[in-house]
């Protein structure tokens, strides 16, 4: 099967699959002596099906690597898999809760904001993100009153702005 219809087959671009070829996660075939078109073999669809299906989970190149390494060793265990598979999970938790730290801090940013005036002298949303201000976001499940006095609206947003 040449490369054109592999990647057809798997709906990806025929460099994705050179890309995959140089990281080690497919074969390249060799080059017929007698010239011609390269041949792949019917299960690389499968394989690169399958690399595409943990890309999307979140895993790494080098994971999937690692995980493909473990479905070629018949002395594997399945342990081993369900593994790598908790620690992503564990990855895609923290980075879940940094983002609704980050959808707060940014929520309570637009609501602060007037929407109006010259943003280069009293912006509340530049001011907030001024270099400089520390503060940590509150816990996603922490309540947070609302404040209408502009002065203290921009001390709780420097304090809900995560690394900043």
């Amino acid at each position: 099967m040449r490369i054109g219809t592999v990647a057809n087959q798997v709906g990806i671009g025929v460099e994705t699959i050179r890309f995959y070829e140089r990281e080690g996660l497919i074969e390249q075939p060799l080059k017929p002596a007698n010239g011609g078109y390269r041949n792949y073999p019917p299960e690389i669809v499968n394989r690169i099906r399958l690399i595409r299906q943990a890309q999307s989970l979140g895993f790494s190149l080098k994971e999937i690597d690692e995980l493909l390494s473990l479905k070629a060793d018949s002395a594997a265990d399945c342990a081993d898999v369900r593994t790598r598979a908790q620690v992503k999970l564990e990855e895609v938790n923290h980075k879940i809760t940094r983002l609704t730290s980050m959808q707060f801090a940014l929520q309570d940013l637009i609501s602060a904001c007037p929407g109006e005036g010259v943003a280069a002298r009293r912006c509340s949303i530049l001011d907030a993100l001024e270099p400089g201000r520390t503060g940590k976001a509150p816990p996603p499940n922490e309540q947070r009153k609302p404040s209408h006095d502009r002065k203290t609206q921009g001390r709780n947003l420097q304090r809900q702005l995560p690394g900043l």
